[in-house]
């Protein structure tokens, strides 16, 4: 097969079944180079057809907490108080300007995730 951009699922079909063949044979540079080069027209053709939504922030921040052994209480500092804590994480107070920053400087979670509505994407 040829490489060429991918226009429609045929075409998508057939780069992937392509791949396939090429990681079967003996690995050597020129195939590791055509494996390299139909992947990232694979790529290209996913992100424009089948592009993945920003997760929840609620959820990035449950994520998160359960990703590094955090508690409710650990969340006080970055949202403020307790009650605070329990109304964002069910959903019942918006996060602020103010607890985005320092949830996205202290957790590494994104700035897009934070930005995004949470009671909007909650129930989609």
């Amino acid at each position: 097969m040829k490489p060429k951009v991918l226009k429609n699922d045929l075409e998508y079909e057939m780069a992937l079944n392509h791949v396939e063949s090429l990681m079967e044979q003996p690995e050597t540079a020129i195939i590791n180079d055509e494996i390299e080069l139909f992947t990232t027209l694979i790529s290209i053709y996913e992100e424009e057809n089948f592009p993945i939504d920003l997760p929840d922030p609620i959820d990035a921040i449950l994520f998160v907490m359960d990703q590094q052994g955090l508690s409710r209480k650990d969340l006080v500092p970055l949202i403020g108080s307790q009650s605070k804590v329990s109304e964002i994480l069910n959903r019942k107070r918006p996060l602020s300007l103010s607890m985005m920053r320092r949830l996205h400087e202290e957790l590494n979670i994104p700035a897009a995730i934070l930005l995004q509505d949470t009671q909007q994407n909650r129930f989609l």
